[in-house]
Parts: C-alpha cells; sequence; structure tokens
C-alpha cells in the first residue's frame, strides 16, 4: 500500500533540525560547555538533549526501533540528567555529528510513516497520546531548547 509522507511533519522536522544545527555553527567548544551563573544547563546539554528527547520521543516510544545514541547520552542530556554530576562529556564536534546522523536516519522514517501509524496510540492507557503527538512534542522540544541556546549565546557575550 502506498501513501504520501505527512509534508507537514517532515517540513517541521527539516526546519527544526536545520536551525539547531545552525545554531551550533557558530560555537566554539569553550562557549558550549559554558552555563551562565544560576542556570544548570550549556549549550552543549541542550544541544545532546535534542538528540535524545527526539530519539526516545520519536523512534523509541513510538516503538519505531532502538536507540541509537551512544549508550551513555541519556544518562548525561535526558530530562532526568544532573549536568552538575556529569564528569565526562562528549565534544559538541561529536553531538553535531550524532544530530547530523540522527537527521539522516529519522527523516526516512517519518517519511515511512502512513496516517494510520502516525494516528496509533503510544500504549493502551487512556489519553497516552499517539504517534503522531509524540513526535510533535519532542520537535516542539527541540525548539524550545534552541531558545536556551540562544540565550546561552547572549550571555556568554556579557559575561564578565
Amino acid at each position: 500500500m502506498s501513501h504520501s509522507p505527512d509534508d507537514t511533519l517532515l517540513t517541521l522536522f527539516d526546519e527544526i533540525r536545520s536551525e539547531t544545527l545552525r545554531i551550533l555553527a557558530s560555537v566554539d567548544e569553550q562557549q558550549a560547555r559554558f552555563a551562565s551563573p544560576g542556570l544548570n544547563n550549556s549549550i552543549l546539554w541542550h544541544a545532546g538533549h535534542a538528540v535524545v528527547v527526539i530519539e526516545d520521543l520519536c523512534v523509541v516510544q513510538p516503538n519505531l526501533g532502538p536507540a541509537q545514541h551512544p549508550a551513555d547520552w541519556f544518562d548525561k542530556f535526558s530530562w532526568t540528567s544532573k549536568p552538575a554530576t556529569v564528569t565526562a562529556w562528549p565534544t559538541l564536534a561529536q553531538v553535531i555529528v550524532e544530530l547530523t546522523r540522527q537527521r539522516d536516519r529519522i527523516r526516512p522514517l517519518f517519511a515511512s510513516l502512513t496516517p494510520e501509524r502516525l494516528a496509533t496510540p503510544l500504549s493502551p492507557e487512556p489519553n497516552s497520546g499517539s504517534v503522531r503527538l509524540s513526535i510533535v512534542h519532542a520537535l516542539h522540544d527541540e525548539a524550545k531548547h534552541q531558545g536556551e541556546i540562544h540565550l546561552l549565546k547572549k550571555l556568554w557575550k556579557l559575561r564578565a
């Protein structure tokens, strides 16, 4: 059975991931590790978080495949992570490679999803949401973290 991909979903994914990569292209390693006083997370954390959230909410939870980011990244970059306790961070370049690999791997996956699959509930639990909702939620999360990266870039320029 042939189907047309969801162009809106693909456009949203393309726009958000392209913008994340564009923003990070002007960040160096020192700037990437900067966490402003009073804030817990660095640009590096926000970028790595995008990898983990997209993987978990767009691939793992909808049962479209296993996580393919480095094994220890969930502990470093997830919503339950504690950045102050992390002792070994990947480089920004490594995170950018993962963001790019993920884009190239997930885009065809999204294009293959039928309207029926996108409407499938994530679980039998009431109000669990659909595959589409999980994907949109993850993309929205990445877009919000772009704003955090922008803020940290501004704070970097203002530091004393």
